[in-house]
């Protein structure tokens, strides 16, 4: 369950950029890479730029006016310096454009996690216009990493807001729950956001008990991996658990929850998860890009190889 050998079984992980963090306050650095940078962009609704092929429009530096200033620098790769631009603010247009979730099952990796990064950035700069502490306009510094307040001087960082996701068990069992809005035989794993003052494996068990009613043992919350989850800025902490086998109950959050064997989960994941709205019997699971997704394959191979010791 662990996709290809090397390589993340989700989307927004792959190929990151080498941030090179001092060359944001380097100007001068800045403007000499600018010629030959690469540049993606994006519009008003956070969708890249494309081509009719619906590949990634790279532009050049050299073909945009004004430098660097105005545009985000979001790192090097392969020597080359990118940069995130507003599609409207720059004049630029193109044949088509993709979302999120479309380019990262179908570009390459790392595009995906270059268009994650930038989108990211995109949604902290709309919503972090003005200052927090006094309602001043922000001034972008650091090539569009710093917001800077010239009223009060306070000064603003991007923001990454933590959550969890976990696989919760009873030993036998995985807990699904499904959304109200979902399609009708879609379910995945509870995910929840950290509050303030509080550990992962206490939001672990917060959250499952708020969306599920159902009991986890905290202390048995196993850290899995992580995914930047830029809709619009998260991170997802991915958990497993072991909970008592209570019956779950729907919730605000939940429309139902439930457990299911290893069997269910085991053809839920054989499922085209794309045919969630489809006929037929039986469970969908998330799409491969999502970490739910993962965590939901650890537990499966975790208990698999359990039952086939004994």
């Amino acid at each position: 369950m662990t996709g290809r050998s090397g390589a993340s079984p989700f989307a927004f992980v792959d190929g990151a950029l080498d941030r090179a963090d001092h060359l944001r306050d380097d100007p001068a650095a800045l403007a000499a890479a600018w010629p030959a940078a690469c540049v993606i962009a994006l519009d008003e609704n956070g969708q890249a730029l494309a081509d009719e092929q619906l590949n990634l429009r790279v532009l050049s530096g050299d073909a945009l006016p004004g430098g660097p200033q105005g545009h985000t620098f979001l790192g090097l790769r392969e020597g080359c310096a990118w940069f995130f631009a507003e599609a409207r603010n720059a004049g630029i247009d193109a044949p088509a454009r993709l979302d999120l979730r479309r380019a990262a099952a179908q570009w390459p990796a790392w595009q995906a996690t270059l268009f994650a990064q930038a989108r990211a950035l995109q949604h902290w700069h709309c919503q972090h216009r003005f200052c927090a502490a006094c309602g001043g306009a922000l001034r972008y510094l650091r090539a569009g990493w710093l917001g800077r307040c010239d009223a009060c001087d306070s000064e603003h960082y991007p923001r990454t807001d933590q959550a969890i996701i976990v696989a919760i068990t009873d030993g036998q069992r995985l807990l699904l729950g499904r959304q109200a809005g979902w399609p009708a035989r879609r379910w995945s794993v509870v995910a929840g956001f950290v509050e303030p003052g509080e550990t992962l494996e206490q939001t672990v068990a917060r959250e499952v008990m708020e969306e599920t009613g159902v009991r986890v043992h905290a202390h048995t919350a196993r850290y899995i991996a992580s995914q930047p989850w830029p809709f619009p800025g998260s991170l997802m902490l991915g958990f497993i658990a072991t909970a008592e086998a209570d019956e779950p109950a729907a919730s605000e959050e939940l429309e139902d929850a439930r457990w299911f064997s290893a069997d269910d989960v085991r053809a839920g994941l054989a499922r085209d998860w794309r045919q969630a709205d489809g006929d037929g019997d039986g469970i969908v699971l998330s799409a491969p890009i999502s970490i739910a997704r993962h965590v939901i394959g650890v537990w499966l191979d975790e208990h698999d190889a359990a039952h086939a010791s004994k």
